[in-house]
Order: structure tokens, then sequence, then C-alpha cells
């Protein structure tokens, strides 16, 4: 984080850290310091005493409180609901940095790992095997959070995972303010605006799944190709939150209340900060440098970004999390979008999609 994004930081945050005391409390700039630093590094509260000479206990105050401030200050800036307009944007940069057209963002979770909750049995436990709250996340094509719901048990099941949100409900029954469908590049025919998932989730009229890998033709390849390109983004935003802030490295050891603000603060911060290194050059930016994240050549080869170095065994992906049916509305539109993929016009955008949907495959292969 940049000196100027501090202040601006400690400015924005300040007015929810207000307190009436006879003592004189830590200066804000102090306890947004501590808090940074405790993320960050993913260090211990009794790192933090011996650095900030302040008590244990004080440290976890100052922690819990400044991330729920962090929240409050910063939500309604960088995390609020789209508009119609502001989902047009993200879907320009989808088509613009990723060649997948009407696409409104990536979606995927992570089970987040805690220490056991006092007097919850196995609410939390999940099917992995250990204690855990659910991220369910979509993002942007730049690798911003546009939405976030976090703090499901980890024991719900493979179909509530989704189901349960309030936006998935209110997308599922037509309520989000989703811009009217459009027609794809160079086509006439309206298509409706999507989001992207992998085959966790459910094929709907809202969401595209890739097809199945069983008995695949090449026409269905190159749209899980094409599907899979538009999915990096969600893969390196979380690749990202977790190779920049260490505590995602070791379970929390917190009371679930304040386990669910830290992880919003990230989220938070994490928009925040590559919010304000866009303007900079790519080679300057110290958050999200050009290595950290996976990068795709004009040729179509990618290259595997250092955040993969960085993967946590306590912040991983949550399996399937809906139902494989699927209705008609549904299957008609993934073949709709397999069509434009494999046709002159959808495979000009990405010249370089036979190569690599095909590498590794014998096309064609006898029955």
């Amino acid at each position: 984080m940049w000196p100027e994004q501090f202040r601006l930081l400690v400015h924005l945050v300040e007015p929810h850290l207000v307190k009436r005391s006879i003592r004189t409390p830590l200066p804000t700039a102090l306890r947004v310091a501590l808090t940074l630093m405790f993320l960050a590094q993913g260090d211990s509260a009794t790192s933090k005493h011996f650095e900030f000479r302040i008590r244990k206990s004080t440290v976890h105050k100052v922690v819990n409180e400044t991330c729920k401030a962090i929240w409050d200050a910063l939500q309604p800036i960088v995390l609020k609901s789209p508009s119609k307009e502001n989902w047009k944007k993200i879907s320009e940069r989808y088509q613009e940095r990723w060649q997948f057209p009407n696409c409104l963002g990536a979606i995927d979770g992570r089970h987040m790992k805690i220490q056991c909750p006092p007097c919850t049995g196995t609410e939390y436990y999940n099917y992995k095997g250990f204690f855990s709250i659910v991220l369910m996340a979509i993002c942007d094509a730049d690798h911003k959070f546009s939405w976030i719901d976090i703090g499901q048990y980890g024991s719900i099941s493979d179909g509530g995972v989704w189901s349960n949100p309030e936006f998935a409900v209110d997308l599922e029954d037509g309520e989000v303010d989703l811009p009217d469908p459009t027609p794809l590049p160079h086509t006439i025919r309206p298509f409706p605006y999507v989001f992207v998932g992998d085959a966790a989730f459910p094929l709907t009229s809202y969401m595209m799944r890739p097809y199945p890998k069983k008995r695949l033709t090449d026409e269905q390849r190159v749209f899980n190709y094409r599907l899979s390109r538009a999915r990096l983004t969600i893969e390196n935003s979380f690749g990202i939150l977790c190779a920049r802030w260490q505590i995602l490295h070791k379970p929390l050891r917190m009371k679930v209340e304040n386990a669910e603000n830290l992880f919003k603060a990230l989220v938070c911060l994490h928009n925040f900060v590559m919010s304000g290194e866009e303007a900079m050059p790519v080679n300057e930016r110290r958050y999200c440098g050009p290595e950290l994240v996976d990068t795709i050549a004009e040729d179509g080869s990618i290259t595997a970004g250092q955040w993969r170095e960085h993967q946590s065994q306590h912040f991983i992906n949550i399996g399937r999390v809906g139902a494989n049916f699927a209705g008609a509305v549904a299957r008609g539109m993934r073949e709709y979008l397999k069509e434009y993929f494999n046709s002159d016009v959808g495979a000009e955008q990405a010249p370089w999609q036979f190569e690599y949907a095909f590498r590794g495959y014998v096309l064609n292969p006898p029955a």
C-alpha cells in the first residue's frame, strides 16, 4: 500500500473509530497500521504485543474494531451493488480482456478454516474434515470483487451453498437490476447477460458452466476453453488475496463474528488498493504486479502467476455448490454460445483458441 493510500484509508476509517473515553485512545493511524500489519504478515497477537508495546488483549480488540470500521467505511465505496451501467462496463471489459461477451463476472467460493466455535457441534465442520465458514464471491475482469457472501456454515450441503445467499435468490427471482439482453458482437439476436462458473455451479439462464468432460465434441472443447479463460479472473482474485494477506495461511482463532468482519475487511482492502493502482503503469504496481497474476500473451499462451506458489491449505475451493439439472432455456443458451465461439466471428476474437482447446487431445477420436 502506498503512503497516499494509507493516509486516505486512515481518513476514511477515522469517523468509524471515534471513542469517548477518559483514557487517551490509541491514534487512528496506529490502529490502522497495526491491523494492516497483522493481516498482511499473518503474525500473532503476541508479536504485535512486543512490536507495538501494547497488551495482547488490546491487540485483539484493535484488530476486531478496525476490521469492522474498514468494512463500514470502504464497502459503500469499493463494494457497492453495481448498477445497470456498472454491469455493462464489467461486461465490456470481459469482452475486451478475456473475449467472453455478455459476461458480468466469474463466481467461485472458498472454505476459510476457523477454530471450532463453542457450543456449535458440527455446524461448521465441512466434508473436507475441518471447521470453516464459506466465502462466495463474484469478481470483474480486472480482479476486483463485485459481490461477496460470507458466513455460511462449513457443513452446509452442496446445493445450499449457492441457493442460500440473498443475491442468488434475487437472481433466481429476476430481481437483480441486470442489463437487458444484448446481441453478441456482430449478431442481431439479443442474448442475456450471464456469470461464469466452473463445473461445481448449476447451469441456469444467468450462469454458464462448462460441458461435462466425458466425450466432448470439438465445438464443446472450444466453449470450455473460452469459459475457462474468463474464469481465470476469479482464480486470480482469490490468489492475489491469499498471496498478499498472510493471515489467510493459518486457521483463525477468534469468534465467528470477528472472523467474518476480518474477511470482509480483506475484500474491501483488496478492492481499495487495486483501484488505487489502476492508473499506474503495470510494472510500478506493488500490490498486484505483472508477475503476480496469470498473464496471456497475444498468441493465447498463459504464464502462471506467482500467486500459485502461495496457495494456502486453509483457504480452499468449496467443491460442488448446486444441482446439475439444467432447464431447456439454459442448455439452449450454452449451445448458442458454443456455436458463436466456433463461428468465424467468434473465432476471430481468439484465433489461437483451436490450438489451446485441442492441446493434449486427439481430434475427433474414433467411437
